[in-house]
């Protein structure tokens, strides 16, 4: 069984073509989840759900910039720990299609699945409280992948693999009971790569790697350049290694 796992998109649509161009050419695997994140930071968030509409073959679930747009949509409470954000996600929940929106409003927040006697927990983050709106905090706070602070951050689950996203940086840590894999965020690179995780197994045995996919970033570049986007400088810098 081998399923493939990516996250944090963030209005990247040209990195999510190269993901979905490489998964059109595996034979191999058999499964493909997205977990959240569609939009925020980039501007191509219409396209990129676009591009996810389209396949049948991926599941996704919401991360929390997906949860704030619709908040915004909603005229439901913003997370104040967001505030910084509210422009950008303004811009976004003005320019989102209705189609989109819909899409968006219809993605659980967590996956639990069951492939060859293996259980796999998928979630944008640990929740302190699933149940809670997105204007009530309900993520726990990040933290650097470690054995101890992943096995304390998911505290409670019996899933043999964890994937999630949320944290940029790739993380891929194994205990003796789980592997929590994070493959880092698909759209937002210093370069243009998008990395995907990879994860192998037959009943017992799980192996594992993050793969860094290379794409033209010509193409989303020339949309970052020319769209009127709030922060647009700001997430350059801070998200796409000042490319230009």
């Amino acid at each position: 069984m081998k399923v493939m796992l990516f996250t944090d998109i963030h209005g990247n649509a040209s990195a999510l073509r190269a993901v979905l161009s490489h998964l059109d050419q595996q034979t191999d695997i058999d499964a493909a989840y997205c977990l959240g994140d569609l939009v925020g930071i980039g501007p191509e968030h219409n396209e990129v759900i676009d591009l996810l509409r389209q396949r049948s073959d991926i599941q996704t679930i919401s991360g929390n910039h997906d949860e704030c747009v619709l908040a915004l949509i909603h005229r439901e409470t913003y997370p104040d720990s967001y505030r910084h954000a509210k422009e950008h996600h303004q811009w976004i929940a003005d320019t989102l299609t209705q189609e989109n929106q819909k899409y968006l409003e219809h993605l659980p927040r967590i996956l639990n699945v069951r492939h060859q006697e293996q259980t796999m927990h998928l979630t944008h983050y640990a929740y302190a409280d699933q149940t809670k709106k997105i204007g009530e905090e309900p993520l726990k706070q990040t933290v650097d992948g470690t054995k101890e602070s992943l096995s304390v951050l998911f505290a409670g689950s019996e899933a043999r693999i964890i994937g999630f996203g949320h944290h940029h940086p790739a993380q891929q840590v194994e205990t003796e009971q789980m592997l929590f894999i994070n493959p880092g965020a698909l759209g937002c690179q210093e370069t243009a790569i998008a990395p995907v995780a990879i994860i192998d197994w037959e009943k017992d045995q799980v192996r594992s790697e993050i793969l860094k996919i290379s794409y033209d970033d010509r193409p989303f570049l020339d949309v970052l350049n020319t769209t009127e986007m709030p922060e647009r400088e700001l997430m350059r810098r801070l998200f796409f290694g000042s490319r230009t």
